[in-house]
């Protein structure tokens, strides 16, 4: 069902200003304010992408340096696993007191420390000694810093994406977002060529070779780096946004979780929470599940998977923009809609296909995890477009990052949902099946929401 917007649509004074503002200086200037906010979110997410992929596939096979000698695989497995949930845990904290900094006191001063905060915590984690020298402290030391790394993640796109699409025009926030949101498989992308080519000149096993010792840190102080040129850009370049300023002024400040989780936009959060429960199982399977299958279904080598990883999250990567333009043209609900049955259907048969194959080779092989990869993240090109127009300006931030991140709590359990499906479907067809099911979740939560992408952000 179609419910009304929770705020207004454009006055016809706004849409005025947008589409017929007369040349001159003031109106070069916001041109360039809008490219530069624009660029901000998009190094910014760029950034947030890097830090959240590096320990799973730049420190994985560096593990045995933080762990004794001689632990069985399956605690090795946890522990690796831990250090990346502990990431998802401080996710949705970043988000609700950074979202609460950016609606009090604006989106930009938040990203500003929210920027700082990763910078300082990745360059921690390339300094952390092995269990040889702490002991147990060793990897203690790196998940507390991954969880507090995290928090400042959440911060980072909770603040930085709102001020970002505030400052796009309204008929270019969907490409607006496209352009943000692709980074995230070319950060995938640029992290497995660069630990597959660190491998080649390091190599690893033991906890003494040369990857172990150094190989791994390379990344992790490359994204410290990044986090301190996007935040020299924040500082030097990027203006407050219209939405965020507003905010700051006493007589408009308001409750911002009472509203979300109490109040009248409890409605929009639930609705949010739904569509992208549905999204993240998807992702989940997309970047954890099917690359095995994939792998198995073509006897690729880790080289070759890498490989054809690395291609599939470039291809995926480009129809982020053109996704952000179609929602534009025939609106968010429809494309959300379409897009989670494009996943069912589609995806969902692809991720079948991988999982029954055997011996299909590199290209066909790759071509179908391409398939699988562009299906399976294809919602994420409108998404900072359609998350920020779902709420108002005065709790924008905080319900942005909210939805987008306590969404990631339910999917974070899909290994245990697949073994619940399997003794239903079998062990080969529970991928699939569970693929389907989060497509049809997000068609669901499109369904049960409105239509955004007229709204005018500055309410």
């Amino acid at each position: 069902m179609t419910t009304p917007t929770d705020h207004p649509a454009p006055s016809p004074a706004s849409v005025a200003r947008s589409t017929s503002q007369p040349p001159g200086p003031s109106a070069a200037q916001d041109r360039l304010d809008r490219r530069r906010a624009l660029t901000g979110g998009i190094t910014g997410y760029f950034v947030d992408q890097f830090d959240i992929y590096v320990p799973v596939i730049a420190l994985a096979p560096a593990m045995a340096y933080f762990i004794p000698a001689g632990l069985d695989a399956g605690t090795a497995t946890i522990i690796g696993a831990f250090i990346f949930t502990a990431t998802l845990i401080g996710r949705p904290l970043g988000a609700m007191i950074f979202g609460l900094v950016a609606d009090r006191t604006g989106r930009r001063r938040a990203t500003i420390i929210a920027m700082a905060g990763i910078a300082v915590t990745t360059f921690l984690i390339a300094l952390l000694p092995g269990y040889s020298t702490l002991g147990v402290w060793a990897v203690a030391l790196l998940i507390v810093l991954r969880m507090l790394d995290g928090v400042f993640l959440g911060g980072e796109y909770t603040a930085a994406i709102p001020l970002a699409m505030e400052w796009s025009p309204q008929h270019r926030r969907g490409l607006a977002s496209g352009w943000i949101t692709m980074s995230a498989p070319l950060a995938l992308a640029l992290i497995s060529l660069m630990t597959l080519g660190l491998l080649q000149v390091f190599p690893s096993g033991s906890a003494e070779s040369a990857y172990a010792v150094w190989g791994w840190r390379i990344p992790f102080v490359i994204g410290a780096l990044l986090a301190v040129a996007t935040l020299y850009y924040f500082v030097k370049y990027v203006p407050e946004s219209e939405g965020g300023q507003s905010t700051t002024a006493p007589a408009a400040r308001v409750s911002p979780l009472r509203e979300l989780f109490l109040g009248a936009q409890r409605s929009s959060l639930l609705q949010v929470f739904v569509l992208m429960t549905g999204v993240w199982v998807v992702l989940n399977l997309t970047v954890s599940v099917v690359p095995g299958l994939a792998q198995a279904a073509g006897g690729l080598s880790a080289t070759q998977l890498t490989v054809a990883l690395s291609i599939a999250s470039m291809i995926s990567a480009v129809t982020y923009p053109p996704a952000g333009i179609l929602s534009q043209r025939i609106g968010r609900r429809p494309f959300y809609i379409g897009a989670g049955l494009l996943v069912a259907v589609v995806g969902g048969g692809t991720v079948a296909v991988l999982a029954r194959s055997e011996g299909l080779g590199f290209w066909p092989t790759t071509a179908l995890l391409s398939v699988a990869f562009t299906v399976g993240i294809l919602a994420f090109g409108p998404i900072a477009a359609y998350m920020t127009e779902r709420f108002p300006a005065a709790l924008r931030a905080t319900g942005y990052g909210i939805g987008y991140s306590l969404a990631l709590v339910v999917p974070a359990f899909f290994a245990y949902y697949l073994l619940g499906l399997e003794a239903f479907v079998g062990t080969e067809l529970a991928p699939a099946v569970l693929f389907t099911l989060g497509g049809l979740l997000t068609v669901v939560g499109a369904w049960l929401g409105p239509e955004t992408r007229d709204v005018d952000m500055s309410l």
